[in-house]
């Protein structure tokens, strides 16, 4: 296989710079502070993992736990998520969201899926079959 050209590295750059100011626009259109990329990740985390320790997200998003901390400490601070001890161990903490935390990850996965959608669409379903192969290899490829 050969390196790929000059001109490919940057298109491809050209589309992802692209493809992210649209994304960072579309967050800038909510009427909201938007969050940081790590704190977005902890919160759809947490939606899906309800009662989780701050260990299992640490572990999970590959950050250390004091990264993680700030993340939550930041959540927290906007009401988003919720601290809660464990009676079985008091020293434990598990991690839920609050009323307003899901609200804001439904409108997150509903945001993201509308992105797709769009993505998508554009392509007919060959090529949509190959996008996701190709993302897929390219995302879980260790070799």
């Amino acid at each position: 296989m050969s390196d790929p050209t000059e001109d490919q590295l940057a298109a491809l750059g050209t589309a992802f710079e692209t493809f992210a100011r649209r994304h960072k626009l579309a967050d800038a259109l909510r009427s909201e502070r938007p969050l940081a990329e790590l704190d977005k990740a902890v919160l759809l985390y947490v939606a899906e993992h309800a009662g989780c320790g701050p260990t299992d997200v640490a572990r999970f998003l590959a950050v250390p736990t004091t990264t993680l901390s700030s993340a939550t400490d930041r959540l927290v601070k906007r009401g988003f998520l919720k601290r809660e001890r464990i009676e079985a161990d008091r020293r434990a903490v598990a991690l839920t969201l609050s009323e307003s935390g899901a609200i804001y990850a439904q409108a997150q996965v509903e945001a993201y899926r509308q992105m797709h959608m769009l993505m998508l669409s554009r392509l007919s379903p060959n090529e949509r079959d190959q996008f996701i192969a190709m993302i897929t290899k390219i995302v879980y490829n260790d070799g």
